[in-house]
């Protein structure tokens, strides 16, 4: 079985197209959308991609569905930016929408060709916001994957790495709508009978004007962000300062 991993897309629907497009990801067997799918700019009109590959995805939920969901309810102009952006884009959403993505789970496990028994999670199986990077020891790494197959493909830091982590092999997909990634490409992983990280080109400046357009809360904030986002080196120092607690 081939799978293509499609993780944070942060609903930036033209990245998504473009990957879509690609004959690897039009023929693989299984899809995984690995969290993180729905929070940006183009939450429906990104659902809507994805739902329709029909029965060949594999939902997995993020820490953003998990904070879009926590604010169905708020007042729209309520709580600092990354909470409104989370109320916009559930307003976005219609009931039936939102609850689908409640039932979202937060690992799969698919038997890739090649890899066998291969565990899909957000950040770490036990956790959807846990930081780790390409960098981080495997020491402390290790207690995050207790009890998970022997390869496991998480997302989550927007950085796409292979590495080993004592007996397992760990694949970070990377990020198909907010890459942090020296060249600019929607970044997405094919998985049977090996790992393939792949970039996809597609118009950023296109697309960072239909995010303009959308309504997002600060939307040219994000949108710079799109076209001058951190470089992997950057951002896995910016990360590793999180997870010890510096930043």
């Amino acid at each position: 079985m081939k799978v293509a991993a499609l993780y944070d897309i942060h609903g930036n629907a033209p990245a998504l197209e473009a990957v879509l497009a690609e004959p690897d990801v039009a023929a693989a067997d299984v899809v995984v959308v690995g969290g993180d799918a729905l929070a940006g700019p183009m939450p429906a009109e990104t659902l809507e991609l994805l739902e329709g590959l029909g029965e060949r995805v594999r939902w997995l939920r993020g820490n953003a569905e998990r904070e879009v969901l926590e604010r169905r309810d708020a007042d729209p102009g309520e709580g600092d930016i990354w909470e409104r952006r989370d109320t916009w884009v559930a307003a976005q959403l219609t009931a039936d929408q939102l609850a689908r993505v409640a039932h979202w789970p937060a690992t799969v496990e698919v038997d890739v060709d090649g890899l066998g028994p291969t565990r899909f999670c957000h950040a770490t199986p036990r956790d959807d916001s846990e930081i780790f990077t390409a960098v981080t020891p495997a020491e402390d790494v290790e207690p995050m994957l207790v009890a998970a197959e022997p390869t496991v493909v998480c997302g989550h830091t927007h950085v796409q790495f292979d590495r080993p982590v004592g007996e397992r092999r760990v694949v970070n997909a990377g990020s198909v709508g907010m890459p942090y990634e020296d060249e600019p490409g929607a970044r997405w992983c094919l998985l049977g009978p090996g790992v393939e990280l792949r970039r996809t080109a597609y118009d950023v400046d296109a697309a960072a004007s239909r995010v303009r357009a959308s309504g997002f809360p600060d939307a040219d904030e994000h949108a710079e962000v799109l076209l001058g986002p951190p470089g992997a080196e950057e951002a896995t120092s910016v990360f590793e300062g999180q997870r010890l607690g510096r930043e």
